[in-house]
């Protein structure tokens, strides 16, 4: 790995950095609505919560839920091992 590659990988370490910045404010946000969600559901009459608004809110927790456990994925994700290690 010649010297202009060890630069240009460490770009793209900073460039990571902001967008795994981006992603932890999305997370925080997208369980925001989730929790919001799940407190319509949970303070849902019962005779709401077994028909259509209570599976689709069901629906929507259960959305939400894996767009947080996919951006957790990618926050987790060692990019900077990885970038190191191509950098050697």
């Amino acid at each position: 790995m010649n010297n202009e590659r060890r630069k240009q990988i460490e770009n793209i370490k900073g460039r990571i950095a902001v967008l795994l910045s981006e992603a932890e404010n999305i997370k925080t946000d997208v369980e925001a609505i989730r929790d919001d969600e799940q407190e319509y559901r949970d303070n849902m009459p019962e005779s709401f919560g077994e028909g259509e608004k209570g599976e689709k809110a069901d629906a929507a927790i259960a959305a939400l839920e894996q767009v947080i456990e996919d951006l957790e994925s990618l926050i987790e994700n060692d990019f900077d091992g990885q970038l190191d290690t191509a950098a050697e």
